[in-house]
């Protein structure tokens, strides 16, 4: 075996010493060899919690989990192990795909485990599949298993991936595999940026010399790629067998991975009965490395050791995302199956009773459609969908552009029992296909160029596309299959829905309703605004246009760009109001404010006929409220409050907002009293959720702000770990928001949780700064164009103030701004920047992404030669 590190050189690489032990086991095959291992031992303070034993792939070593063993040195005892022939174990000859799995075996028996604490098994890339082997042959002992882009077989319906077969073809392997060292650097490679030097030297270590790496070229040759091959019947029967391990499996996978891609994955989900997923998006092959899978399995085990994992397994989370605390109960307002009131159910209800009633009108090309014909339309496309194949619990991207045939499509696919995967064209072309391949449809129902896109794009590889003008067209031609065919009502806690969140304040997450959850939504939002069916709806956000027909009104699409809703007109909306007669709008509070700065003296009647106007998705400045209620005096104006996992929580009128910014201008937003149906409470500031449900802070103090409905979302896409993070239990959900409740008990927020700027005198939250200099009149800063963020270290954040204006250079501001704005903040403050555009979320056009702003300031603040100014 190559020579040990010394303690210096363990230090460097963030591992202690101590752990670095070497032992002689013999073997199944009747041979003593020497392994290296990395032992944390027992904690020091009280008993090991379990016992974790990791098992590095290729072309790695132990050091692969070196995030696993410093973050559960304390609590657990984690042993990664060098396998044969790799890191600093003993050289040794060829060793087979069954060999290893016995090398396993005899090295779990020698390593002294405590056998009346829980085992878990933790693997990563080849050693993945030996972990797997041994866990079918001691699935009694097995707590639980951590799997990490590996897998057992190549999945059904592809090939193996290129770089594999590229590396293990004849003269090739050897010479990128063990006589060079192109195969461990070009593994390191794949994680970009997010490897250290220091990480990359690490990895290398053991693997200098080609006789140090003939194991590496061995490892690709055992790949069965072709048969007959020596290890592919003993991989076989182990995949066969893995069904019999009721162990919790957690997933935790970086995405990114050319390797180990999401396919594996999804093959793995399929073979284990007790599985959660974790995915990080922006990760490769060496995720432990990469992202914090320490976290992950940190809140996976929480669950595992106290037997929780699969007790609430349901239709809710058909990928074994795991709900934590149970939170997807699948009833929607309350009731069951027996008093339902399908998504569909008031279509079809209205259709009966006003079949000529317009249903839906789309201002940008004219069309409309009625109640009949858009029911007919429903039932006849889900029939059409069930014929081609579609089959209830089938995900199904909707790539269809906002209007009356997306809105049938996607009644359609909740009638044919589908869940429909929707994340907007708001989140931009990026974003759109990282959310519909994380979702993995298997349907795309689009028009030619989406689907062209997303087959050039590898959106959804193996998906059946169907052209939604064929679809609309087969169900208005086809009456023997409108004829022949009953579909089944899906039930209340099957999947409906997979909704993507704006990506804000970090990728954009799927978050999965139940068909109750859905129909529970729409029950509350008919109760918090009496919601009738004399009431019409103009949609000026489209996805919030699926409710109008669910809530049996007739609704319209203004003439507008949906992914710029700030480009939304005033004669537009006001015409979208006419054609239809509207009494209520829903619009984003960057399409009022152009709404508010195109109205000039035009007349508006349309929209003076409101009776009510909502706006949502972001703060909404009590000013721009007030320039909208003087272009419909008759309208009630209310801002809901919620989030994507929750809708509505609280509302409030303009009136309470005007009364309480009179009270207390500088205290937040205020959003309300919650809705019926709704709780709130306020935890303290950064509490940890894996250790339950937080208490209350007093009236007034601020916190973290947690929400409870039955309408609440079943939880995330495969994102097992932050869901758990989310929901503390009993049916609460973290908002990600801060703010308090004052003694009347209205809700105040005061901005993100991940935004709270953590200085030495105490935390510091952005909105009510930003409030203060909005409101101060100081010239040449633009309304809702301020971010208070923090730069500098955890404990020792300053307060510094970015303005948008373009009265001034980017930069550093002037003496006299930067004073002004110092005289209307309560804190200190260090530096005031001016940029000429500070960048805000796709989809509302009114989120400031303050993480970017601190980062861009803190560039400035650093005297470097830094970018001044955002990219448009």
């Amino acid at each position: 075996m190559t020579t040990l590190p010394d303690a210096s050189k363990w230090r460097a690489w963030g591992i202690e010493p101590a752990w670095s032990t070497t032992l002689h086991v013999a073997s199944s095959d009747g041979v003593t060899h020497r392994w290296h291992v990395l032992d944390t031992g027992a904690p020091e303070h009280g008993a090991a919690q379990s016992t974790i034993v990791c098992v590095h792939g290729n072309p790695t070593w132990a050091y692969a989990w070196a995030t696993l063993l410093t973050k559960f040195a304390p609590s657990h005892r984690v042993i990664a192990i060098d396998q044969l022939g790799m890191g600093f174990s003993e050289r040794t000859s060829l060793r087979r795909y069954a060999t290893r799995v016995a090398d396993l075996d005899d090295v779990i028996g020698a390593l002294d485990i405590d056998t009346s604490i829980p085992l878990i098994l933790a693997a990563h890339d080849w050693g993945g599949a030996i972990a797997m082997g041994w866990s079918v042959d001691h699935a009694d002992r097995l707590a639980g298993l951590v799997l990490c882009n590996t897998g057992i077989a190549v999945p059904d319906g592809r090939a193996a991936p290129g770089i594999i077969r590229l590396a293990a073809s004849g003269p090739l392997r050897d010479l990128v595999c063990r006589r060079t060292s192109i195969f461990v650097d070009g593994t390191a490679r794949l994680s970009g940026s997010r490897l250290s030097s220091r990480q990359r030297a690490a990895f290398r270590a053991p693997y200098r010399r080609a006789a140090d790496r003939r194991a590496i070229a061995d490892f690709v040759g055992d790949i069965p790629l072709r048969k007959p091959h020596p290890s592919a019947a003993a991989l076989d029967d182990v995949a066969q067998r893995l069904g019999a391990i009721t162990a919790p499996v957690l997933l935790a996978w970086g995405a990114s991975d050319p390797v180990f891609d999401d396919d594996f994955a999804a093959d793995l989900a399929d073979r284990f009965v007790n599985v959660t997923q974790q995915r990080f998006a922006g990760a490769n092959h060496l995720v432990m490395a990469e992202a914090d899978v320490a976290g992950a399995v940190d809140a996976w085990l929480v669950d595992v050791l106290d037997g929780r994992p699969g007790q609430e397994a349901s239709a809710t989370s058909p990928d074994g995302d795991g709900d934590g605390d149970g939170g997807g109960d699948g009833g929607g307002d309350g009731g069951g199956d027996g008093d339902r009131a399908p998504l569909w159910s008031a279509v079809h209800d209205r259709g009966a009773a006003t079949p000529s009633a317009t249903a839906l009108v789309d201002g940008a090309t004219g069309d409309s459609i009625t109640f009949a014909s858009l029911a007919a339309r429903v039932e006849g496309m889900a029939r059409v969908l069930h014929l081609r194949g579609l089959r209830p619990g089938d995900r199904v991207a909707m790539l269809t552009p906002p209007g009356i045939d997306l809105i049938a499509a996607v009644y359609a696919v909740w009638r044919a029992g589908g869940v429909t995967v929707v994340a907007d064209r708001g989140l931009g072309l990026s974003g759109l296909g990282a959310a519909v391949r994380s979702a993995r449809p298997s349907w795309i129902i689009g028009p030619r160029q989406a689907r062209i896109a997303a087959g050039i794009l590898r959106w959804a590889p193996r998906s059946t596309a169907i052209d939604i003008d064929d679809l609309v067209a087969s169900a208005s031609h086809d009456p023997e299959s409108q004829a022949t065919r009953t579909l089944d009502v899906p039930a209340a806690a099957d999947l409906a829905a997979i909704l993507f969140t704006s990506g804000a304040t970090g990728p954009a997450k799927g978050v999965r309703y139940t068909h109750g959850q859905l129909e529970g939504q729409r029950e509350a939002l008919r109760r918090a605004y009496r919601i009738t069916d004399e009431d019409r709806l103009v949609a000026a956000f489209a996805p919030f246009a699926l409710y109008g027909p669910a809530l049996g009104i007739p609704t319209g699409l203004p003439d507008c760009d949906v992914t710029a809703p700030g480009s939304l007109t005033a004669s537009a909306l006001d015409g979208a109001c006419a054609s239809l007669g509207a009494t209520m709008v829903f619009a984003s509070p960057a399409a009022l404010a152009n709404v508010v700065a195109t109205a000039g003296s035009a007349s508006l009647p349309a929209m003076a006929r409101l009776r009510l106007l909502m706006s949502a998705g972001a703060p909404v400045p009590a000013e721009t409220l007030d320039a909208v209620s003087r272009l419909a005096p008759e309208a009630s104006l209310r801002t809901p409050y919620g989030m994507t996992e929750a809708l509505p929580v609280a509302d409030i009128d303009l009136d309470t907002i005007r009364d309480a910014d009179v009270a207390r201008p500088v205290a937040g937003v205020c959003v309300g009293h919650p809705v019926d149906g709704a709780e709130v409470r306020i935890a303290r500031l950064g509490f940890d959720a894996l250790v339950g449900v937080p208490d209350e802070v007093p009236s007034g103090t601020t916190g973290e702000i947690l929400v409870r409905a039955s309408w609440v979302s079943a939880g995330y896409l495969g994102l097992a770990a932050t869901e758990r993070h989310a929901r503390p239990g009993d049916r609460w959900h973290r908002s990600g928001d801060v703010g308090h409740i004052d003694e009347a008990g209205r809700l105040w927020v005061e901005g993100r949780a991940v935004h709270v700027i953590d200085a030495s005198g105490g935390p510091i939250t952005s909105v009510p700064i930003e409030r203060c200099i909005e409101r101060s009149g100081i010239a040449g800063v633009t309304p809702g164009r301020v971010a208070a963020v923090g730069v500098g270290p955890a404990g020792i954040q300053q307060l510094v103030v970015a303005v948008e204006s373009s009265a001034h250079d980017p930069g550093l501001a002037p003496t006299s701004l930067a004073e002004s704005i110092r005289g209307c903040v309560a804190h200190p403050v260090a530096a005031v920047l001016v940029a000429d555009r500070l960048p805000v979320d796709i989809r509302h056009n009114a989120k400031i992404d303050r993480q970017a702003v601190a980062a861009w300031a803190a560039q400035v603040l650093s005297g470097n030669r830094v970018r001044k100014r955002f990219g448009r």
